[in-house]
């Protein structure tokens, strides 16, 4: 098996991790503006359901695009597609604050960059890692980077749109600055997938890598960002009618939380992965996965701001966690050659797990369960894939012997 190879200097990795940074920015800068979208220009709960809805639907087409794509072309000939992507649909939204309908457009296609960026990006980083001579570091730092977007957008938009003049335009003019960075960083940045070659180990063939995404990866992989989304976009609305005219701020600030907690997460994870046998990584941090929506039950039961706040730090080390996990899984069982490829469709099945405050809601809109109890019914399957997990991975070391 042959995967291509070029020697990179110890931190060319900044430049795909910018990148990654950049975009994140961008995909979760528009959450703490529901607020302010909804009282100042009247817009509907299902006209912001929809929104949301877009940038998924823009989101899995192009993960799946993007990571095959940059298989054969390279990243950075997708990565500098995206940042333009994000910077349209930036501009899409600002201009959104006089044309509503503008914001349709944005988040869909916010949801198209971010879908280019972050398989690629993860696997160029997991390259520019190995080129350096630290091929572990690649799954961590495309967790830092990917998180250090999702906190800096939201924290920066809503303290704009909180203090400054015009809110729905200079909320977010943070993330213009930041793309201008990343694109000049990505210019400079090497292409291990263009150049070079060099023999690497055999990875899983493919029937062996869709079983093991069937039976692992499937199981494991939407607890990433249910976990994220559950101190997101669950918790913040249980309190936010008792943070009084403080609403905007508190939104953005819980909405940075989790993700800051993932950044600070990262020496938690790599203790995690110095455990004996790669195997054991998944049900390990599914263990932080029971405790963090155990969190979430208690503070939903008791409504109070500081509650969730507490339990968002616990659900954010949990994303840190499992998002680190779940990346060095796939790229240590993916064939070199299409890294790209199951990058990205282990993005796709980890975003799935963005669907779980929408599902709560529905069920607690139908089945009349208060919050806490619906946690609890999660914290059960959460139960299930974690045990579900440790006979699947006994049974691999097993047959390993």
């Amino acid at each position: 098996m042959i995967v291509t190879q070029t020697s990179a200097p110890v931190r060319a990795w900044l430049g795909a991790g910018a990148a990654l940074a950049a975009v994140g920015w961008g995909a979760n800068q528009f959450a703490p503006l529901i607020v302010l979208y909804s009282t100042h220009l009247g817009l509907s709960p299902a006209a912001l359901d929809a929104m949301f809805g877009l940038y998924a639907v823009g989101l899995v087409p192009a993960l799946l695009a993007g990571g095959r794509l940059s298989d054969r072309i390279g990243r950075r000939r997708v990565v500098l597609p995206a940042l333009l992507a994000s910077l349209v649909a930036t501009c899409l939204l600002m201009a959104g604050g006089r044309h509503p309908e503008l914001l349709f457009t944005g988040r869909f296609l916010a949801g198209v960059a971010s879908g280019l960026a972050f398989g690629t990006g993860a696997a160029w980083l997991k390259e520019l890692s190995a080129e350096s001579g630290d091929a572990s570091a690649g799954p961590r730092r495309s967790t830092i980077a990917m998180t250090t977007g999702f906190a800096g957008g939201p924290l920066v938009a809503g303290l704009c749109a909180q203090w400054l003049p015009s809110p729905t335009v200079t909320a977010y003019v943070g993330h213009l600055v930041v793309l201008t960075i990343a694109t000049a960083a990505v210019w400079r940045t090497p292409d291990p997938a263009r150049t070079g070659a060099k023999p690497v180990a055999a990875a899983p063939g493919a029937r062996g890598l869709r079983r093991h995404f069937l039976l692992v990866v499937l199981p494991f992989a939407p607890w990433v960002f249910g976990t994220a989304a559950i101190g997101l976009a669950y918790l913040p609305a249980l309190v936010v009618d008792r943070v009084g005219g403080q609403a905007l701020m508190f939104s953005a600030f819980v909405t940075g939380v989790p993700a800051i907690a993932g950044i600070a997460a990262q020496p938690l994870a790599r203790a995690f992965l110095r455990r004996p046998r790669g195997v054991r990584l998944l049900p390990a941090s599914m263990a932080l996965v029971l405790l963090g929506i155990g969190c979430a039950a208690w503070a939903a039961h008791a409504r109070s701001p500081l509650m969730v706040v507490l339990a968002s730090l616990v659900l954010g080390v949990t994303y840190g966690v499992t998002q680190f996990a779940g990346l060095a899984e796939v790229q240590h069982i993916a064939d070199p050659r299409s890294l790209g490829t199951a990058t990205a469709t282990y993005q796709v099945v980890s975003y799935l797990g963005f669907a779980l405050p929408f599902l709560l809601a529905l069920a607690e809109n139908h089945l009349h369960r208060s919050p806490s109890s619906l946690l609890l019914a999660v914290l059960g399957l959460a139960a299930v894939a974690t045990a579900w997990l440790a006979a699947v991975t006994a049974q691999q070391r097993r047959q390993a012997r």
